[in-house]
């Protein structure tokens, strides 16, 4: 009951404030690794991201188009919004910048079944030198084929220039906590990108560069562990 109570904070609230947009970008990107685990080892994907940022607090979404090597499809997606409880400003902007109220909706497939997972808690957004961001989502996760679990959710965004070319080093980590169901798991995944100098019709930035999946127990397998390579052009827009 109290997960549906948040996840309906979560969702009325933004509309209730009516709340300007403050920043707002979409991408496409296209992965191509021949090293996946559970399936065909080779996949091509193509990911639609749309991150906003708005007084009340963000959001963030993206969709997973895969194709397999025998010509299967298959999506995944997450939509994941913020609620803003603090926000320091001025002197009192520190270590910490804000803190949420998290949630998160995933729908996909795992193993051969479908799923629908309600994931909510708290997040806290952190003031580190270079980074564009850096936060911490803590959850409490509602499984719809398993037993519920927690996670913990790191992602950052840190960019840097090399002989006057820019780079950008982003990514997440989720770990989640095992249960009589599955094992614990890990997913660390980075994408290094060199942003490709481009005239403004292109849109706000191209990328070329690598993404790194590192899986431990992949949906919770014990023992099924992903080293995951693949190249990758991404386009803001």
């Amino acid at each position: 009951m109290l997960s549906r109570v948040l996840l309906c904070c979560l969702i009325l609230l933004p509309s209730v404030a009516q709340a300007e947009r403050l920043f707002s970008t979409s991408s496409l990107t296209y992965l191509n690794g021949s090293h996946y685990q559970l399936g065909d080892d080779q996949r091509e994907v193509v990911t639609f991201e749309q991150a906003s940022v708005f007084g009340w607090g963000d959001w963030f979404l993206f969709v997973d188009r895969l194709k397999s090597a025998d010509g299967s499809y298959e999506t995944y997606g997450e939509w994941a919004p913020r609620y803003k409880l603090y926000a320091a400003t001025g002197e009192a902007s520190g270590f910490v910048n804000a803190v949420y109220l998290a949630g998160m909706v995933e729908s996909g497939r795992a193993l051969g079944k479908r799923f629908n997972n309600l994931l909510y808690g708290v997040g806290i957004g952190f003031n580190l030198p270079g980074f564009i961001y850096a936060n911490i989502n803590l959850y409490k996760v509602e499984n719809a084929r398993w037993d519920n679990d927690e996670q913990m959710t790191l992602t950052w965004a840190y960019p840097f220039s090399i002989a006057g070319q820019s780079f950008l080093y982003d990514g997440f980590l989720d770990w989640s906590s095992a249960s009589g169901m599955h094992a614990a798991e890990m997913n660390f995944t980075s994408q290094l990108k060199w942003q490709v100098p481009v005239s403004k019709g292109w849109g706000e930035r191209l990328y070329l560069g690598l993404e790194y999946a590192h899986w431990n127990n992949k949906f919770g397998v014990h023992g099924i562990d992903e080293r995951n390579p693949s190249l990758l052009i991404k386009w803001h827009f």
